[in-house]
């Protein structure tokens, strides 16, 4: 049980950093996952790196991904 605790305490000092790092980003993140992603909905990532290497991916939000998220969400319960 203490390393539950202990493991749930570090991670929520890991979010407080991460949201004082990119604050709009975590925003986002909180965004999303208030309002979901209903299915059709397109995600997209793009990645720049240091040295100038750019990558892109895309994807059409479906049912069974929806299926895998609430799925999850349901295993955090």
């Amino acid at each position: 049980m203490f390393d539950n605790i202990q493991a749930m305490m570090k991670i929520r000092s890991a979010w407080a950093t991460f949201t004082g790092n990119h604050p709009k980003f975590a925003a986002f993140l909180t965004e999303v996952g208030r309002s979901g992603a209903p299915e059709g909905t397109i995600i997209e990532i793009h990645m720049e790196y240091p040295d100038g290497r750019t990558i892109s991916s895309n994807m059409r939000v479906n049912a069974s991904d929806i299926e895998l998220i609430e799925s999850l969400r349901n295993l955090k319960q």
